[in-house]
């Protein structure tokens, strides 16, 4: 089963969406990765700005689309041809990088502040595109491991486009090379989306609502209608909020908790990214093609567990004095402990993700697949809020990092009644 999992990529109704949301997925976090930096080191000085301040609000930056035009991109994702829209959201891609290429060499903040939310409008448009052409484009036996291939992807695309956003923009020629980066990237992007099968029009009589208000709060309300739909999104939303806690924390959590240094902290994301790819790639083999929910249970109690697991390591003995390197946190005694807790936290929400999905994507009539889609980008974007809060709040109120990871793993089983009554759904 393994094996008929890969073998999608040898085919043309499969591997140029999968090349083309990766390419995607890498240049955004190229450009985000790049500019943090670039806003850290050098930016926040010239243009006499709060570094912090600036960097939290590019990150908002880049998730308010999501808040504001997911309704309208789900409408036109339905009402229009796929592939083509596809084809048209990838070439803005290639102008808008050639401006952020513009803007990289000329070191204009508000430029690069400006394109990266219009980079967060263009990733809000092809987001419904991307998840509502695959059961067009796939059988359904083949949908569990496609959502499997295309989560591994992303997340295998986040790390190295964080990686290589970081490691670039300081060099020397740094800018140069993000410049050149971001355009020869979107343009790759382009000429895969140019492959992509053609995908009828899932309801062509749609009439689009250009009242975002309303057309959002419809959208939000319809899942509503199906409750094992709605608790789809909701399972997959929570997944986005966990895994925000643990990603934004890590910096702190590698230095303040096990007094490791940025390396360290690279390496969890590393752990987790690669974690997150193997949990989706498997679920298929377990699954055995078949659309099901029989393990969301213990894949979420697993998370728990594990996380559980993370704390007692972490905690089993102080950090040293000085920041370790990561050579040196990997020959310590609580390193094996630590990474095997992470890789499994991550692999336990590849399996508990990728069935909700496919459960999502079966479920809901075609004719609506785009706008429910959308709705779920809103929710998740919201989740990912809310857990920047809550984390927020724990702080303020004296947690430590392990800490508020180990009340995750409690708050994490809340969703257990959820993930029970959707495991009883089998398509078989």
């Amino acid at each position: 089963m393994i094996e008929t999992q890969f073998s999608l990529f040898t085919k043309r109704r499969f591997l140029p969406l999968f090349l083309t949301q990766f390419l995607g997925a890498f240049n955004d976090n190229l450009f985000k990765s790049a500019l943090v930096i670039l806003i850290t080191f050098h930016l926040a000085e010239l243009y006499d700005v709060n570094a912090q301040i600036m960097i939290t609000a590019v990150a908002g930056l880049f998730i308010l689309p999501f808040f504001l035009f997911s309704s309208l991109a789900g409408q036109i994702a339905d009402k229009y041809e796929k592939s083509f829209l596809i084809r048209i959201i990838k070439f803005v891609e290639i102008v808008l990088m050639c401006l952020t290429a513009a803007a990289f060499e000329t070191m204009h903040l508000w430029w690069l502040v400006f394109l990266l939310f219009c980079m967060g409008t263009q990733s809000t448009f092809f987001g419904p595109l991307k998840f509502s052409i695959l059961p067009q484009l796939l059988n359904d036996e083949e949908l569990v491991a496609g959502n499997g291939l295309v989560n591994a992807g992303t997340n295998i695309a986040i790390l190295t486009g964080t990686l290589c956003g970081g490691l670039f923009i300081l060099s020397p020629l740094g800018r140069h090379y993000i410049s050149a980066g971001v355009v020869g990237v979107a343009v790759a992007g382009y000429a895969a989306s140019r492959f992509i099968p053609l995908a009828a029009p899932s309801s062509p009589k749609l009439r689009i609502d250009r009242n975002l208000f309303r057309s959002t709060w419809e959208m939000l309300v319809y899942p509503l209608s199906n409750k094992d739909v709605f608790r789809s999104i909701i399972g997959i939303s929570w997944f986005w909020f966990l895994g925000s806690v643990f990603l934004a924390q890590f910096p702190s959590f590698a230095k303040d908790t096990l007094g490791g240094d940025e390396q360290v902290s690279t390496l969890f994301l590393v752990i987790f990214s690669v974690g997150v790819g193997a949990g989706a790639t498997l679920c298929n083999k377990l699954l055995k093609g078949r659309v099901s929910g029989r393990y969301l249970s213990y894949s979420l109690i697993g998370m728990s567990v594990f996380i559980g697991m993370l704390y007692m390591f972490s905690a089993s003995a102080p950090a040293g004095e000085g920041l370790m390197s990561v050579w040196e946190f990997l020959r310590g005694p609580r390193a094996a402990g630590i990474v095997f807790s992470m890789f499994m936290i991550a692999l336990s929400g590849g399996l508990y993700s990728v069935p909700m999905y496919a459960m999502m994507q079966r479920m809901t009539p075609e004719s609506h697949m785009a706008r429910v889609i959308a709705s779920l980008n809103i929710i998740d974007s919201l989740g990912m809020v809310l857990a920047a809060a809550l984390t927020a709040l724990m702080i303020a109120a004296g947690m430590s990092i392990s800490g508020i990871f180990f009340a995750m793993a409690f708050i994490n089983l809340l969703m257990l009644p959820l993930t029970i009554k959707l495991s009883r759904i089998n398509y078989d």
